[in-house]
Formats: structure tokens, C-alpha cells, sequence
């Protein structure tokens, strides 16, 4: 990309109905599943048909049982099948023609007409069959893909139970307002995003989440819409209602995907251009050559673009349809083509590579006469009733350790410096190095600074008692996540934060990767667009909300746990709808992956177009059976892109009968 925003196309994946012929536009496709168009059991039918009957006319043509037909059915019955059943398509090829345009169908449409004009009628009606069998086969999976829109769309409940004037009232979704509260009963799905304020139950996220496990879920925690709360019942604040929620965004980000269209497309849009051309120039001279009309048709009929149109966007959705379902939401072919390029992966920090909330890592006796755990225990007591983050922290470590805690008596908080109560008649305080009022720092202070982390002071009657120190801590999945980027060949990783230098050493240093520290916004604007100015593909993985500039700048910006965050989703290309860093090494293989099954696509439609024009121009090809040859790259392009779904999630996401989210995907 050499550091260039690629623009946004406007044109549809397949170029236009008119311009290839194929009946429908991809966009119909691009349905918010477009698993179901792929299925297994679709392909083999499709494909035993068009096996079945090719060797029927092959075996028919060898024995002239064909010929012995057409002398025995008079022309006006042959006539008036062909156009019985080619009716559809001549007047879609009409309709073309009257705008000036000329389509695949338009030149199998003059095949047909010479092949009519020479006599050979049973070929002519074979021409028809496996034009109405492509046209079948495009209008079947473009219709089972607007059948799962609306199957995804409806598992989302179109009415809540709400309460309202001490009292719960069933009332349509469209009517939930923003921080009612909504209950959610055993065995319902929970019709709103929002956070849980009374109740607890097991819930199923999967369609959020791709998560195949039930979480336990209390107050305090977020749950999404069409999530299925399988044991208990929840009361949730509401925080979005229909398309504003989290299932709401994924299902018209994935609907909308393929206007984001690879630049690889491109490739078959240049094709369009010349080949129709060719083919007519390839088919006048092989009737000067040869004098041959039956030979004239069949190239005609064998040369079908629609193939070349369909290469990259039949890969592009059925990647972005598996990665859904697992979770992995991406906006569009042309991110994974520049994902597939990455060379150079940026990192935020906080809740990117850190869990985003502090941990105590260590409690420091300093008086002789008292143990860890009782530094520990008088330091919560004292920070019962605070609020902040770092309070938290240390009444976790508490609880943890089961330590028993006091009742604290006149809690007084002091901003900027921490809090002091009384405590059995003695003052107790907790905070920053403020509360030392001059005194020096012990020794292991500035051992424990050094690390990164974050000290506080346990002060009783003025004399210190201990010290302890709070991290935010690595994500466990991190440092394997990051080796697995480097042997997909990222040549560089760096950590971009605004934390300070020590805290930025302490986490960058044990993963081997560069660090800049004090950065503002603006700063890792900067720092993107320094390397793509050097000719790196970028990729930016942030949380979606202090890193949305840089995420936007990014050739392909990565939010992390994204769900429930709308400026998240709206900032990055792709979004990590749970927090796991497997799946960042994961969505750059599937690019990968992707981005090979596009080319496969596009060089075996580019050789099997020349071999059937070839063997058509040479008298090889008849036309019935050119025409039925026309089908063979659409279903091995769908055969090839198929191999897609299959790839990482569909073994790891368990489908359970019982599991109404899952139940309703369809089975590959």
C-alpha cells in the first residue's frame, strides 16, 4: 500500500447485473450470513447435477442419438421449448441490449441463435437447460442468503419486559428507552444491550461473541441482545435498544461488508473490459477460419465472465461470514487483502495489552512487628469505602487472601494525596508518596518504581507500616499471541503508550518489543503515519476509545474487545468482539488464507476461459456441452471458497441443538 488510505469503490462486487450477466448482483449476497449459500450439500447437488447431464450429452452426442432425435421432433416443438425456457434470460439480454450494454448472456444468447440457424436444435435446447441451471444456481444462494438476514435478524426478541410504575409491562422493542430497566426471565433472550443491575444467570453470547461457553454474568456486568440467558434472571439498565446495539451493528457492518471491496477485485473489473472483445473477435474468426457455425457458437456459448467476477467476492464473504460467527467482525475484502501485506504492528497498552484495571503485586512489611497480611488488612479497612481504581485493587488482594476486615470510622478522602480513617482509636491513611510529608522513601519504594509500578504508603499515627505495589498486569494470552505475529513474518512490534517510561519498560521489555512512551492521541497519529511514509502496511491494535484516531489512520485498525463500544467498531476495520489475543494472529492467517483461495479463484477461471475458447475455436467443444462447461468455474470457485468456513472456528465454536443462537446458523 506504500502508505496510502486505499479509497472506498463505489461499484458492486460483481460490477453490475448488466455487466456480467449473472442475474444477481454479489451484494445480495452479502448478507449478514452468508454461510448458508455454501453449504456442502448445496455444492454436491449442484455439481452431481452438472456431472449427470454432461455425460448424458457426451454419451448422446457419441452414439448421434441427438441427431436421431431432431429428425423425428418437428422444428416448431424445438422452437417453441427454446423459448419457453430461455424466455427469462432473452428478455434480461433485450433489456441489456436497449441500454447499449452486452452481457455473458448476450453472447450465449447469439450461440444460441447460430446454433438454431445450423439445425442443431437438441443443442440449442441444451444451451437454454444450462442457462436456466447458472441462472438457478445464482438466484438460489442469493435468495438463501436473504432468507439468513432474516433468520439472524430475528433472533433478536421483538418485545421486552419492561418495568415501569413499580410494575413489569410487556411493550415493543422499538419503545424501550435508553436507562429503563428491563428483566430478563430463565430461558429468554435478553432484548437490549445494558448493564446488570439485580439477578444473575448463566448466559450463551455466542452470537456477540462467537464464544461457544456460557458466562456467569452479575451485577456490575454488561450483557448484549440476542445473548440467552439460559439459568436465571437478570434485571438490566438499558444502554441501547434494536440497531444501536452491539448484535444491531454486527448485522449491518456485515451486510455492508462488501461495499469495502478488496483492490484485488479490481483485477476482474480490468478483465471485463477486454474480454468480451476478445471473445467476439475469438468467435468471427473462428467462422472465417473454419466456416464452422456450430464451432462459432460454442465459443460464444463457453465464454461466461461471470466466473471472473465472482473470484474474489465469493472468497471475501465466506471468510467474513466464519469470522463473525466466531466473533472476528470485518468490514470489508479490502482489509483482509491489506492485512495480508502487514509488515509493521502498532499496540496500545491499557486494556490492549494489560487487562486495564491494577493488581496489588506486592505488600512490603516496614515495621518488624507486623506481617504482610496485616499491612494488607489494615490498608483495605481503610479503603472500604473508596472509590478509586486503586482501592479496588486493594481490597481485592484482601479478599483474596481472606483477610477480615474492620469497620473504619470517620473515612475522610483527600484528593490527590489518598484517604485516612480511624481505626481502634488510631489514625490510619493510604496513599502516594505525598503522605510521607518529606520523609525519605525506603529503599525498596524505588526498587518497586523502577519496575513500573504504582506504590502506596500504609501510614498509622504518622510511621510508616508498609508499601504496596500495584501493576496492571499482562494478559496472559499476550506473549504467545505476539511470537505467533512474528512467525507469520510481522517485522516489527511496538508499544505506543501515554503512560511513562518505567511503566512502559516494565511491560514492553519481558515481550521483546520496541516501546514510546508520553504519547498523546496525536502522537500515535504520528507514529502510524511515520511508517507508512517508509512504505509499511500498518496495522494499529487499540481498545477502540482513546486510540480511535490512530486506529482510523492505520492501513487496518484492531479493536480489542470491542462489544457494547461503538466508537470502537465505527474506529477500526475489524473488531475483536471478546477479549482473546488469539484471534489477532488468527485474523491475519485467515487474510492469508483468503487472499491465496483469491488467487487460486482467479488464475483457474483465467486458464479454464482460455482452454474452453481454445477448444471451442479448435471444433472440440460442441455447444450443449460448452454450455454446460460455462458452469464449471462458478462451482469450482464456490467449491474452492467453501474451504474458508472450515477454516480454525467452526472446529473450536460447539453447535448444540439446544442453543437457539446457534441453532439457527446454518449447518455447512
Amino acid at each position: 500500500m506504500n502508505g496510502k488510505r486505499a479509497t472506498r469503490p463505489t461499484s458492486t462486487a460483481c460490477g453490475s447485473q448488466d455487466a456480467c450477466g449473472c442475474g444477481v448482483t454479489l451484494a445480495d449476497r452479502a448478507a449478514a450470513n452468508p454461510l448458508a449459500g455454501f453449504s456442502r450439500t448445496l455444492l454436491w447437488a449442484f455439481g452431481l447435477i452438472i456431472a449427470v447431464v454432461v455425460l448424458l450429452v457426451v454419451a448422446a452426442e457419441q452414439l448421434g442419438v441427438l441427431d436421431i432425435v431432431a429428425q423425428f421432433v418437428p422444428w416448431p416443438v424445438w422452437f417453441a421449448a427454446v423459448l419457453a425456457g430461455g424466455w427469462p434470460i432473452f428478455r434480461k439480454v433485450l433489456r441489456a441490449t436497449l441500454r447499449r450494454k452486452i452481457t455473458s448472456h448476450t453472447l450465449m444468447t447469439i450461440g444460441l441463435a447460430a446454433a438454431i440457424v445450423a439445425g442443431a436444435w437438441p443443442a440449442a435446447v441444451l444451451i437454454v437447460f444450462f442457462m436456466r441451471l447458472a441462472d438457478y444456481i445464482e438466484h438460489f444462494t442469493a435468495e438463501h442468503a436473504r432468507q439468513a438476514v432474516r433468520d439472524l435478524t430475528a433472533l433478536a426478541p421483538e418485545t421486552a419486559r419492561v418495568e415501569r410504575e413499580g410494575r413489569e409491562v410487556q411493550v415493543p422493542i422499538e419503545q424501550v428507552q435508553v436507562g429503563e430497566t428491563v428483566v430478563v426471565r430463565p430461558g429468554e433472550k435478553t432484548p437490549v444491550d445494558g448493564e446488570v443491575i439485580g439477578g444473575h444467570a448463566t448466559v450463551n453470547q455466542a452470537t456477540i461473541t462467537g464464544e461457544s461457553m456460557p458466562v456467569e454474568v452479575g451485577p456490575g456486568a454488561r450483557v448484549f441482545a440476542a445473548s440467552f440467558a439460559q439459568l436465571g434472571h437478570l434485571r438490566i439498565r438499558v444502554t441501547a435498544v434494536g440497531k444501536d446495539t452491539t448484535f444491531g451493528r454486527v448485522i449491518q457492518l456485515v451486510a455492508e461488508a462488501e461495499q469495502h471491496r478488496a483492490p484485488i477485485q479490481r483485477v476482474a473489473d480490468k478483465f471485463a473490459a477486454w474480454y468480451l472483445p476478445v471473445v467476439v473477435t475469438v468467435a468471427t474468426g473462428t467462422f472465417l477460419a473454419s466456416g464452422k457455425l456450430l464451432a462459432t457458437a460454442a465459443v460464444l456459448v463457453v465464454a461466461c465472465s461471470c466466473s471472473f467476477a465472482i473470484a474474489t467476492p465469493v472468497a471475501v464473504i465466506a471468510s467474513i461470514g466464519a469470522s463473525a460467527r466466531r466473533g472476528l467482525l470485518i468490514k470489508g475484502g479490502r482489509y483482509l487483502e491489506v492485512l495480508a501485506k502487514a509488515t509493521v504492528v502498532v499496540l496500545d497498552k491499557t486494556g490492549t495489552l494489560t487487562l486495564g484495571r491494577p493488581v496489588i503485586t506486592d505488600v512490603i512489611p516496614l515495621d518488624a512487628d507486623l506481617g504482610a497480611d496485616e499491612v494488607l488488612r489494615l490498608a483495605a479497612t481503610a479503603e472500604r469505602y473508596s472509590e478509586h481504581p486503586l482501592a479496588e485493587a486493594v481490597r481485592g488482594a484482601a479478599a483474596r487472601r481472606e483477610l477480615q476486615l474492620a469497620e473504619p470510622q470517620d473515612f475522610e478522602a483527600i484528593p490527590g494525596i489518598g484517604v485516612r480513617v480511624r481505626l481502634d482509636g488510631e489514625s490510619v491513611a493510604v496513599g502516594g508518596r505525598r503522605l510521607l510529608a518529606g520523609e525519605g522513601l525506603p529503599p525498596i519504594a524505588a526498587e518497586l518504581e523502577a519496575q513500573g509500578k504504582t506504590l502506596l504508603f500504609v501510614i498509622r499515627n504518622g510511621q510508616p507500616l508498609g508499601v504496596l505495589a500495584a501493576m496492571d498486569t499482562l494478559r496472559p494470552d499476550v506473549p504467545e499471541a505476539l511470537a505467533e505475529l512474528r512467525r507469520l513474518g510481522v517485522k516489527h512490534l511496538e508499544l505506543l503508550t501515554g503512560d511513562n517510561e518505567r511503566t512502559a519498560a516494565a511491560i514492553a521489555a519481558p515481550l521483546g518489543i520496541h516501546w514510546r512512551a508520553n504519547l498523546l492521541p496525536e502522537d500515535k497519529i504520528a507514529v502510524v503515519k511515520e511508517y507508512q511514509r517508509r512504505g509499511h502496511v500498518v496495522v494499529m491494535i487499540g481498545d477502540g476509545v482513546n486510540d480511535a484516531p490512530a486506529l482510523a489512520q492505520a492501513d487496518v485498525g484492531i479493536a480489542m474487545g470491542a462489544a457494547g463500544s461503538p466508537l470502537a467498531i465505527e474506529a477500526a476495520h475489524i473488531a475483536l468482539l471478546r477479549d482473546d489475543w488469539k484471534l489477532v494472529p488468527e485474523v491475519l492467517r485467515i487474510a492469508r488464507r483468503t487472499m491465496n483461495t483469491v488467487k487460486i479463484n482467479i488464475g483457474f477461471t483465467v486458464v479454464y476461459n482460455l482452454a474452453g475458447l481454445a477448444l471451442a475455436a479448435l471444433g472440440f467443444l460442441p455447444p450443449a456441452i460448452a454450455a454446460a462447461a460455462q458452469a464449471g468455474p462458478d462451482f469450482g470457485i464456490l467449491a474452492n471458497s467453501a474451504r474458508l468456513l472450515r477454516q480454525g472456528g467452526s472446529r473450536q465454536t460447539a453447535r448444540s441443538s439446544k442453543d437457539p443462537v446457534l441453532a439457527a446458523l446454518p449447518k455447512e
